[in-house]
């Protein structure tokens, strides 16, 4: 009993009682200027519902008043655009039909059996009222009584079970339509890619920061020599300053979603990380052939994503160790090469999470990126179209 009773106490069965009572008010307006024609607001609604905007002002009032609680974005259950095809405003225009009626039903229900109630009441002690011709078909005993629940029956199913009728109604008549699912869906994904980029660019950024700076100081400390010391404490404050650029421009992304991706480093800047793995031991042989500054801003971005993790992973794994880095921009390829011996006990493809970021970059551009050991040496090798 507990449980059938337990709708009455949820706050959203009010609020689609009151979404049900609100095309009442259209209606009564309509019966003061003509109670001889009741059914001319189910007329008047079919040019509303086929004006694009009025699908958008239903779905804001369904999904406020109908399901409140329900998830929102992608899995929207209400659709809060214009209508776009003739299918929605047709669906638009039935939908006003429903309200329409099931708010004729709704307002009777609620207003009568409550009065119906009290009239029953009223003849279990032996009154008989003389303007319900429901009652007055009854003898005036305490039987009626008994009567009571049936109306009062009613009236819940007019409170619970026409909202709920409403409700579902509204999921299929102003749900979302295949256009709208498949751009909710292409919006959903571009935002999952964001953020998966945004993940790529903190963990390259903050992980080569942190690996060189862990990397200078450690071997500071062991060399013991005031001049080695202080370039090490150079090395740590550039690399720590380009970090804190970096992590400042990514933040003001997420504040900004229109902020342009034009402060990006590019692969023109990879001097920068060349000198950072050299001051922190690594021996590199750098070779770069071809124009870099010809290379288009996203793919030059993600190149020099590449390196940075590349030669990350060598200063974290590897040490002050020989690093071969190979640039090579050529007739619709760039080619980015980092090879360094291959570190002890490694023997299989890399799995780490900086290593699948580097794939993924080269993934998301139509190219690819092998790393693992080979011939010897550990390799990172990609391969990023240009067009």
């Amino acid at each position: 009993m507990a449980r059938f009773l337990r709708p009455l106490l949820w706050g959203t069965t009010y609020t689609r009682l009151l979404h049900l009572w609100v095309p009442m008010l259209f209606t009564s307006v309509w019966l003061f200027i003509d109670m001889t024609k009741p059914w001319m607001p189910a007329v008047l609604v079919v040019p509303l519902g086929l004006i694009p905007a009025v699908r958008r002002g239903e779905g804001v009032q369904a999904r406020i008043m109908l399901a409140p609680d329900e998830r929102r974005g992608e899995d929207q259950v209400f659709s809060v655009a214009p209508s776009v095809t003739w299918r929605d405003r047709w669906r638009t225009v039935l939908w006003l039909e429903a309200r329409i009626l099931l708010g004729w039903v709704a307002c009777g229900v609620t207003v009568w059996m409550p009065l119906f109630v009290i009239d029953l009441g009223r003849a279990a002690t032996g009154y008989r009222p003389a303007d319900d011709p429901v009652v007055m078909l009854l003898d005036p005993h305490w039987s009626c009584a008994l009567l009571v629940p049936l109306p009062l029956l009613a009236l819940y199913g007019g409170v619970v079970g026409l909202g709920e009728l409403i409700t579902a109604l509204a999921r299929r008549l102003l749900g979302p339509s295949p256009s709208e699912r498949l751009a909710a869906l292409e919006e959903h994904t571009e935002q999952l890619l964001e953020r998966n980029r945004i993940a790529r660019e903190l963990h390259d950024s903050i992980g080569h920061a942190l690996t060189v700076a862990v990397v200078q100081a450690g071997a500071a400390r062991a060399a013991a020599d005031p001049a080695f010391t202080e370039r090490a404490l150079v090395a740590i404050e550039d690399t720590g300053r380009a970090a804190l650029e970096d992590l400042e421009r990514v933040l003001g992304v997420l504040r900004e979603t229109e902020r342009p991706a034009s402060g990006r480093p590019t692969l023109t800047d990879a001097d920068r990380l060349l000198e950072s793995a050299r001051t922190s031991g690594a021996k590199v042989d750098a070779e770069v052939a071809g124009p870099l500054e010809t290379v288009p801003g996203p793919v030059s971005r993600e190149g020099y994503r590449i390196l940075q993790e590349s030669l990350t992973n060598v200063l974290r794994h590897a040490g002050s160790v020989p690093v071969r880095v190979r640039i090579e921009v050529g007739d619709g390829t760039l080619a980015l090469e980092v090879r360094n011996p291959l570190p002890a006990g490694i023997t299989g493809p890399g799995r780490g999470s900086g290593l699948r970021g580097i794939r993924e970059r080269a993934s998301l551009l139509g190219g690819r990126a092998r790393t693992g050991p080979h011939e010897g040496d550990w390799q990172v090798h990609a391969e990023l179209p240009l067009r």
